[in-house]
């Protein structure tokens, strides 16, 4: 590991210095409790307790040899932060037999199916997915993805996260979804009709390359997306126009409020370094990581992390108290669901209510999740899908448009 790192130094200098301009940036990061570096604005430069063992050593050479150090680690936290912006055309259907992390077993769960789910446990997306697995009452396995090394997932092409792999009870073949609002879909559509295959249910979702405005190229994604496809005889009851309010507002979530997660959790270093140990901490990184590397990750991630949501906040034009960003997007899904409605979907969650609280509980532990819940309306909606989720309430409703759906046809 140390030759590509070494390799890659000179490279990285120049992207680093266009990232933090001239200024110097020192860790203090085996001090715990202590801010990630504090910012000195008479010096000009990021600074520190000394970090030299040899107090006669110049400061020129002292600096030099940190900020080789930063650089190094920046690097590779700025790969840790950027891990999932790779994209593949195709699946690679050898799938290999991992020992999961965790077994989700539901006993009133009917379906047969064997589902895997391959994941970063506070990946927004992955929380999304989970929240349908749960709200239905729906047995799968977790196998927790190495943010490093990635190696769960070698034998895939598609390198993003969540993965989920399907396989139809007494059908010995097994099905890789992707992309989390797709396998959403995917899911429900199947649920809703199980006589359709979900091999026939994913050939709805084609993936396509399509240019992306804000990102200025282009990106790959998938057709249709947010919708369901209801089948012939197949239906839940609701209107057209119902449909389209939770395509909307699935869509919604993946364009605009997902981004306001990353540059409210890392606002400050002392947020970022906070949110790293959340995620090791319900992550059960120790179970992951050896010691060494769960604090390389937690400090070079949350280093790399901290400017990068600087990046993302320049991009997607936030306010310059980012969380006011975050509270109006908040404000506009609480008006959506309005005051007559316990969710968006009336009495029950749609598919956006789950996609929303999902995208949420991925920050549940950090400042910016507290701030939110104090600060704005989304409380008394959040906790509601909480108790719906863990209570997995939507069995009910699953059996009963099961049942309307067999009595149609």
């Amino acid at each position: 590991m140390a030759a590509p790192i070494r390799s890659s130094c000179r490279r990285l200098s120049y992207n680093i210095k266009c990232l933090v301009g001239k200024s110097r940036f020192l860790t203090n990061a085996a001090v715990p409790n202590q801010n990630l570096f504090r910012y000195t604005s008479s010096f000009r430069f990021y600074s520190s307790k000394s970090t030299s063992s040899d107090p006669r050593a110049p400061r020129s050479k002292r600096l030099i040899a940190v900020g080789i150090g930063t650089l190094t680690t920046a690097f590779v936290g700025i790969r840790y932060g950027l891990r999932n912006t790779t994209v593949h055309n195709e699946d690679n259907h050898e799938i290999p037999n991992i020992q999961p992390s965790r077994q989700i077993r539901i006993p009133t769960d009917k379906t047969g199916m064997k589902l895997v789910l391959y994941q970063y446990q506070t990946c927004p997306f992955c929380c999304k997915l989970r929240a349908l697995l749960d709200y239905y009452g729906l047995s799968y396995d977790v196998v927790e993805v190495n943010s490093v090394l990635r190696s769960e997932i070698k034998w895939s092409q598609y390198k993003k996260v969540p993965i989920l792999v399907f396989q139809a009870q007494g059908n010995e073949e097994q099905i890789q979804l992707n992309d989390s609002s797709v396998v959403m879909s995917i899911l429900y559509t199947y649920l809703l009709d199980p006589t359709k295959t979900v091999n026939v249910i994913k050939s709805f979702y084609p993936q396509v390359e399509v240019f992306d405005e804000v990102k200025n190229k282009n990106v790959n994604d998938f057709l249709n997306k947010y919708a369901i496809m209801y089948q012939e005889d197949a239906s839940d009851g609701r209107t057209t126009e119902q449909q389209m309010e939770e395509r909307t507002w699935r869509t919604w979530t993946d364009k605009t409020l997902v981004h306001m997660l990353s540059p409210n959790v890392y606002r400050t270093p002392s947020e970022a370094l906070q949110a790293f140990r959340y995620f090791s901490e319900v992550g059960e990184w120790e179970n992951v990581f050896s010691f060494p590397m769960r604090m390389f990750v937690i400090y070079t991630g949350a280093t790399a992390m901290y400017f990068l949501g600087k990046v993302l906040k320049k991009r997607y034009n936030l306010h310059n108290d980012v969380r006011v960003s975050l509270y109006n997007e908040c404000d506009v899904w609480v008006k959506a669901v309005g005051r007559n409605r316990k969710f968006l979907g009336g009495d029950k969650p749609n598919l956006a209510d789950l996609s929303v609280y999902g995208v949420l509980s991925s920050i549940e532990g950090c400042d910016a999740f507290k701030d939110t819940l104090e600060r704005t309306k989304i409380k008394p909606w959040y906790n509601r899908m909480k108790n719906a989720v863990q209570r997995h309430e939507g069995i009910g409703t699953l059996q009963a448009v099961q049942r309307q759906t067999s009595k149609s046809s």
